[in-house]
């Protein structure tokens, strides 16, 4: 039932109250309705945005709902295109089949592609082109931190490096005004130790490139086809995300000297370096894609590999002489606390068959001498303690090299 105006209960005594009370009653009345009024709106304000808000929520489950309730997509290959459709073959059962496509499909797909099928085998969707995992992950997304600053005694062999990878890909104007073809690769050559890796992180680090790194034994598989795969799907990131360097360090893992062994290992192997050698230097461009390579076997290397047009730069990386080693000293010391005593040029006299690998195990051995003895100031007593540690561990059976494990 409706409350009429005389079932309202006023905010005064009727019959007590003067005029200006009853008129000041009902404003502080109305005050108060007003104030709960706006109270209820912002409430409903956040009602309808929460209502909103589930109302996608509800539209987005539906939606993924639906799409799980589809059946599932084939994959297959474009084997021709015909004026009566696609010859397709599916993957896994090989089976091909013509279906019709639609004019816009048509002018998307060309043969080779890898497309999506239905039940019905129609195309629904053009598919990127295939490329192995793997690949993909060993490309470097964040530069190494080493700068040719962090590298001594290798001058020569760093200009060599930079004329070959760096200057082709920032300067190929250069190139071009005098006429020649810029280097296509480098091979690192030398001793365990001396800077090789090293060269190649500096390079990541200094060029804008996409830098892909990877090791020879991870070419290495078991099964037919599968190494040799993984280089081609290689070269192919190094392609689609040019300008690119491509490090393969210890490439002598698939690029030994061919034999004439029947073991299904070697000649998996021997498989994967052919299609080394027709991706660094066959019918199909590399574009702007820089390779360098990494060894400390040269003697075991295939000569197929070392000729240009492959490897147009064979770079020695030699153990350091004196000034060399010196250098290297000062750059592994510059964040040690070294005491005043220190002479680096008698550092590098007494170590004359060290590598810089070699120095930098000598550098951290002193430094662990100084903490076993409660200081945090380097001497050259620690040094010269570790270099005599480091040769008797070397002479109880390690190899030719100091390296410190």
């Amino acid at each position: 039932m409706t409350d009429t105006v005389d079932d309202v209960e006023m905010p005064y005594d009727e019959g007590s109250a003067s005029r200006q009370e009853k008129i000041e009653s009902l404003q502080e009345e109305l005050d108060v309705l007003e104030s709960q009024n706006e109270e209820m709106r912002d409430k409903l304000l956040d009602a309808n945005a929460e209502n909103n808000k589930y109302q996608q929520k509800l539209e987005r489950l539906t939606h993924e709902n639906k799409k799980l309730k589809q059946s599932p997509l084939f994959v297959a290959t474009v084997q021709e295109i015909t004026p009566d459709g696609a010859v397709i073959k599916q993957h896994g059962n090989n089976q091909e089949a013509l279906t019709e496509i639609t004019q816009e499909m048509r002018e998307k797909l060309d043969p080779d592609d890898r497309v999506a099928v239905n039940n019905s085998l129609s195309v629904v969707k053009k598919l990127e082109k295939e490329t192995d995992v793997r690949a993909r992950v060993m490309q470097v997304e964040h530069s190494p931190d080493v700068t040719y600053a962090d590298i001594g005694g290798l001058e020569d062999q760093m200009q060599e490096v930079r004329e070959t990878v760096e200057m082709p890909l920032e300067h190929p104007d250069m190139f071009e005004d005098v006429g020649i073809q810029p280097p296509s690769g480098v091979l690192l050559y030398g001793p365990p130790g001396t800077g090789k890796t090293m060269l190649a992180k500096a390079v990541a680090n200094e060029t804008d490139a996409t830098f892909i790194k990877m090791a020879g034994s991870e070419l290495v598989h078991k099964f037919i086809g599968e190494g040799a795969k993984l280089v081609r799907d290689l070269f192919e990131v190094a392609r689609e995300n040019q300008p690119a360097v491509l490090f393969i360090d210890e490439i002598d893992a698939i690029a030994s000297k061919r034999t004439d062994s029947k073991t299904s290992g070697d000649a998996e192997v021997q498989r994967t370096m052919m299609q080394l050698l027709s991706e660094m230097d066959g019918f199909d461009e590399r574009g702007e894609v820089r390779i360098i390579a990494a060894t400390n076997r040269f003697d075991m290397l295939d000569p197929a590999i070392l000729r240009p047009g492959r490897f147009d730069r064979l770079i020695e990386v030699p153990k350091p002489n004196t000034d060399g080693r010196e250098i290297i000293f000062q750059i592994h010391t510059r964040k040690m606390n070294l005491a005043s005593d220190i002479d680096f040029d008698e550092l590098a006299e007494m170590t004359p068959d060290a590598s810089g690998a070699d120095i930098k195990a000598i550098c951290t051995e002193a430094g662990m001498f100084a903490i076993r003895d409660d200081r945090t100031e380097v001497t050259l007593d620690d040094f010269l303690e570790a270099h005599e540690k480091l040769q008797q561990d070397d002479d109880g059976g390690a190899d030719d090299s100091l390296a410190f494990a």
